[in-house]
């Protein structure tokens, strides 16, 4: 069996990095991108960044790669969030995929997060399934003026969520043979999380009550990164346009 090729975004820090490590400690070739600290730099809040995704991987990979880890995003209670988390996300998967069907064993999988079942703001989800970014850019610039920034981040989740689901079965992906899915972590240690919220108790009390974790608050990186590793693994075979909640029994908690 040959040595798998893997491309992660948003590779220099969190569940990104942990994903590469975790990829490349098994024996698998990794490309990590990111705006800083990785073997390609690209901004994909940007149509150029994307553009330069696409085309550094192509140059890097040989012009085939196996799977995809779609992990860069920000939670900023700005249009940035939606620009990146939903439409960077989209470009990665779209211009990846190229290279993807010249694998035999081609797979994908994009990060998304429990929060997209807590709230969301209309507006920027149906600006984001109509690929209209400059609409759903203005509309979380609304909720921002209107002091509802913090919706911003699962709007583009729970946007993100409903474009997997309907791409994944259709014929530029299940009919070309390739596995795309989501995980959807809980609140993870991550360094981000410890210097937005975690250090803070108050904050840190509220997120938990919010998005309670009977496994535990927070939850630890290396879980999320194991399991984005078996979803582009060639062992996932059969497995496509699903939302995997790996939360510490949250989802289940509260749809319970």
């Amino acid at each position: 069996m040959s040595e798998r090729t893997y491309v992660v975004t948003g590779a220099a820090s969190g569940i990104g990095a942990a994903t590469a490590d975790h990829l490349a400690a098994a024996g698998a070739r990794v490309i990590r991108c990111d705006v800083r600290a990785a073997e390609v730099i690209a901004d994909l809040a940007v149509p150029e960044g994307r553009e330069r995704l696409a085309s550094q991987v192509r140059a890097v990979s040989g012009g085939r790669i196996d799977g995809v880890v779609a992990v860069a995003g920000v939670g900023l209670p700005s249009p940035l969030t939606v620009r990146l988390n939903f439409f960077g996300t989209l470009a990665t998967l779209e211009g990846l995929r190229p290279l993807l069907i010249e694998s035999d064993r081609p797979r994908a999988v994009a990060v998304s997060s429990l929060s997209a079942i807590v709230a969301a703001d209309e507006r920027i989800v149906k600006a984001c399934l109509a690929l209209d970014e400059e609409a759903a850019a203005a509309a979380a610039a609304a909720a921002v003026e209107a002091g509802r920034g913090r919706i911003v981040y699962p709007s583009s989740k729970l946007a993100l969520n409903q474009w997997l689901r309907s791409a994944a079965v259709a014929s530029d992906w299940a009919g070309a043979g390739i596995p795309l899915n989501a995980v959807a972590p809980g609140v993870v240690d991550t360094e981000t999380a410890r210097r937005t919220f975690l250090a803070d108790p108050a904050t840190s009390d509220l997120v938990a009550a919010t998005m309670p974790q009977p496994l535990g608050f927070p939850g630890p990186v290396s879980a999320i990164a194991s399991l984005l590793a078996w979803t582009v693994s060639a062992g996932n075979s059969f497995m496509t346009g699903q939302i995997l909640y790996a939360d510490g029994g949250a989802e289940a908690t509260l749809n319970s």
